[in-house]
């Protein structure tokens, strides 16, 4: 009983501070993360409440540049071989068509805040210069169409072999890249050039158009439906679809790009949507139609 006696305060405080060491120590590995400023979600789970990162895709940019060729343009919409700009499917001013412009910012707005850099002609290696002056606006929102006049040459055999159309079209998207790192870009398939020339040739006065050298390579001889002009008209109708995929994969590579998912180039163009003089190029429902497709891709919720 003594020695128990004399023993007993001693062992009872070593008991106390091993017993207060477990309590701490329990309690630091319950809260230890909160302590030392660490990331682990807390126990309400609040870490699942932070707020989303916003879009990379702006459906309401505030200001519009387009660059391409002749169906940008415009051009034989309202006169024969003319431009005419102000029906433009991309910044058009005309209520009949509705363009892009016009829809995402408002006429008034639509008149400040958008233009127009295409060139009828153009074609895919002009884009890099077209995209350098379109830039110098600071647009938010860049459309392209470009290509049909790589496939609309003289000859079957002289159009743009599709390694230098990747290639330009690689150089096109740097070269805005370097002036506008956060511009949206927005890029329209190239037309199905054989089904036009199918709507185009039932027309006497577009065929009489068409031999004053538009896009020869498919419109050339229209009437003929021998073997070799069959050929012909089916190589220049690869080499659009292979163009197509070409502007599909480089965008794919831009997180603020995007396509139409192949829409103009499945838009099945009828004589209402051709020009009346050329029965080749859009008339100003067929700039409509265009228009309408580039909204939707454009205003489209992100994925």
């Amino acid at each position: 009983m003594g020695q128990g006696t004399g023993q007993g305060p001693r062992s009872g405080r070593r008991r106390a501070r091993a017993a207060l060491a477990v309590l701490t120590a329990a309690v630091l590995g319950v809260t230890g993360c909160d302590v030392v400023g660490g990331d682990s979600p807390s126990p309400s789970g609040s870490a699942s409440k932070r707020p989303k990162p916003p879009p990379v895709w702006d459906t309401t940019p505030a200001s519009v540049a387009a660059v391409g060729d002749s169906i940008t343009r415009g051009f034989d919409a309202c006169m024969v071989l003319s431009d005419c700009p102000e029906v433009s499917w991309a910044t058009g001013s005309r209520a009949e068509v509705g363009s892009l412009a016009v829809r995402l910012l408002g006429k008034t707005r639509a008149a400040e805040r958008s233009w127009n850099y295409a060139v009828t002609g153009a074609r895919m290696a002009d884009l890099a210069g077209q995209v350098t002056r379109a830039a110098a606006r600071g647009p938010e929102l860049v459309t392209v169409m470009v290509g049909a006049n790589d496939a609309c040459r003289e000859t079957a055999s002289a159009m743009t072999p599709v390694a230098d159309f990747r290639t330009q079209f690689e150089e096109a998207m740097a070269t805005l890249r370097r002036s506008l790192p956060k511009a949206q870009v927005y890029v329209a398939s190239i037309p199905d050039l054989k089904r036009l020339w199918s709507e185009g040739r039932t027309n006497p006065l577009g065929k009489q158009v068409w031999k004053l050298g538009i896009c020869p390579s498919m419109l050339g001889d229209a009437d003929s439906m021998d073997s070799a002009a069959k050929l012909r008209r089916n190589t220049v109708r690869e080499r659009v679809q292979d163009y197509n995929e070409v502007l599909r994969e480089v965008c794919a590579k831009d997180r603020r790009c995007r396509t139409d998912d192949g829409a103009v180039h499945e838009f099945r163009f009828g004589t209402d949507q051709l020009s009346r003089w050329d029965w080749f190029h859009p008339s100003v429902d067929g700039q409509a139609r265009l228009a309408e497709i580039a909204y939707r891709a454009v205003t489209a919720e992100q994925h």
